[in-house]
């Protein structure tokens, strides 16, 4: 049995007439005769009662005419939902972002924007590492994620850079450090620091040290910071001083304040990632919407 067998069968039910049925159809009235013929027999008893003009459904025939409407608009919608997916108008996006990224700027507004734009898509989000993140798009468990420092050539990633941010120092309200009208590093010597440990980016973390050092600083650790919260955290206790990221301003503790250091020029690249054979229509339609937002606030800024 197929498709069309029901669908001729609904036509002849609906209409009680081979000739009318078979002009809807644009079909020939002696082959959708027989196609109905062939239905009958593969189902072992009669569809209709013929009349000297038209049919007339058998009581078999109205139960089966509708199951075969409902089975049709089934395939019908489920037609439509594939078509829809397959144009990345509809399905499901597992995304992932830093905690640090969500607050505000490309991240929060490219969101807005695609949900907007994009109604019928689910989006499901975790916030963990940028490390993190990488390991997931590559094993298939996301379809993409903001990540800091994703590397510049890696077989498995494509990328584009939606931001770059500049750390800065956060220390506690009425430190001495912040009574300084302009902040070098070398003022930094012996303060106790808040720092992240760097099993969690080793390659920023040597760029770091690396800007530190240049600048005549070798910093006194003193508490693993885990994560940039964590740190801010840490600092408005008075435990030491911590680099963060300078948008950290719009939720910094109010025990905290975020200051540049003139020598200490360190930045970090935001940027959209995923795997480079995911061939998603949907993702594909993300990381357009994500381009928009993220060339609208470069020219802004400009």
């Amino acid at each position: 049995m197929e498709l069309r067998h029901l669908r001729y069968f609904v036509a002849v039910g609906e209409d009680e007439h081979y000739g009318r049925a078979a002009r809807r159809l644009n079909v020939a009235q002696q082959a959708l005769s027989r196609q109905i013929q062939d239905l009958e027999k593969e189902l072992g008893f009669s569809l209709f009662e013929r009349l000297p003009r038209g049919v007339r459904l058998s009581a078999a025939g109205e139960r089966f005419l509708r199951d075969a409407r409902r089975i049709l608009q089934e395939v019908s919608e489920a037609a439509g939902a594939a078509g829809r997916v397959a144009q990345g108008l509809s399905g499901t996006l597992r995304l992932a972002f830093t905690e640090d990224a969500i607050w505000r700027g490309v991240v929060p507004e490219s969101f807005r924007r695609f949900r907007e734009r994009q109604p019928d898509v689910e989006l499901l989000f975790q916030p963990i590492s940028s490390l993190e993140q990488m390991e997931a798009i590559r094993a298939g468990r996301l379809d993409a994620g903001f990540v800091f420092n994703v590397p510049d050539t890696d077989p498995d990633l494509d990328a584009i850079v939606v931001d770059v941010r500049k750390f800065e120092l956060a220390a506690p309200a009425g430190h001495p450090l912040t009574k300084l009208t302009e902040l070098r590093l070398h003022d930094l010597i012996d303060t106790p620091f808040v720092w992240f440990g760097r099993w969690a980016n080793p390659p920023l973390y040597d760029r770091m040290m690396h800007a530190c050092f240049r600048g005549g600083l070798s910093p006194r650790i003193v508490q693993d910071g885990f994560d940039e919260s964590t740190s801010l955290g840490l600092v408005a206790t008075g435990l030491g001083v911590a680099w963060v990221l300078g948008t950290a301003r719009s939720r910094r503790p109010k025990r905290v304040v975020i200051t540049p250091v003139t020598d200490f020029n360190v930045t970090m690249p935001l940027a959209l990632a995923w795997r480079r054979d995911n061939r998603s229509p949907l993702l594909a339609r993300f990381v357009a919407e994500v381009r928009r937002v993220a060339d609208v606030r470069a020219a802004r800024a400009a």
